[in-house]
């Protein structure tokens, strides 16, 4: 690990937390995930040879802890890591007060797609088995079509057709969706710029804002400019 030389506390987080990556990994524990891949597809332009160098550096400093379950691994934050929620959410605040913009690269609809899953209100749901599908007007063809189904107290997120009939069919640009999701633009906002469309009966057109949800940091007020 490199060291900045310096006996300034904050310097010395940093030589922990400022390598790339490092702490969105820590972003991906206190949301939920617990194994390897959960945590890829939450870093999925993240290599898997760095994820588990990220990983190594995080046990040895202290902030995660390894450990083995029927031949399977898992990660845990330890009390430091957990400690470390509290910035992680300021900077995920500061983030959406003070950048704004989203470029191209930052579009990733297996990002969205998993952010999305995690926090599905479930309650707003029908209990049956409910099957939305989301069509993206604006991505290659082989990442343009998802399926949200949901069944009771499980939610799980398909790029593939898995089988079920289809409640309703968003149609969207994923850009729009993203900000959308992100809280830089409402409902009534989206659909009255023409990039939305939904197909599907009319209580469910309804309720579908309910369903999807927002990202945690939606309400975040944004920054008047000078």
């Amino acid at each position: 690990m490199s060291t900045y030389g310096q006996f300034c506390p904050v310097a010395k987080a940093m030589e922990v937390l400022d390598e790339r990556w490092t702490l969105l990994v820590v972003r991906e524990l206190l949301a939920g995930s617990s194994h390897f891949n959960e945590l890829r597809r939450g870093v999925p332009r993240m290599s898997p040879a760095l994820l588990s160098k990220r990983l190594r550096t995080l046990e040895r400093a202290g902030v995660v802890r390894r450990s083995e379950d029927g031949g399977r691994t898992s990660y845990a934050l330890t009390e430091s890591g957990r400690e470390l929620h509290g910035i992680v959410e300021a900077l995920g605040v500061w983030g959406v007060r003070w950048i704004g913009q989203l470029g191209a690269e930052d579009l990733d609809p297996h990002l969205l797609l998993w952010d999305m899953k995690r926090t599905v209100p479930l309650d707003a749901w029908p209990r049956s088995r409910t099957v939305l599908a989301i069509e993206f007007d604006d991505v290659d063809t082989r990442a343009a079509r998802w399926w949200i189904v949901v069944s009771g107290d499980e939610v799980d997120v398909c790029d593939y057709d898995p089988g079920f009939d289809v409640t309703a069919t968003l149609h969207t640009g994923l850009r729009a969706l993203t900000r959308l999701w992100r809280g830089d633009l409402d409902w009534p906002q989206l659909l009255a710029s023409g990039e939305c469309r939904v197909e599907g009966p009319s209580e469910v057109r309804r309720e579908l804002p309910r369903w999807l949800g927002r990202s945690t940091l939606a309400a975040v007020p944004r920054a008047v400019p000078a």
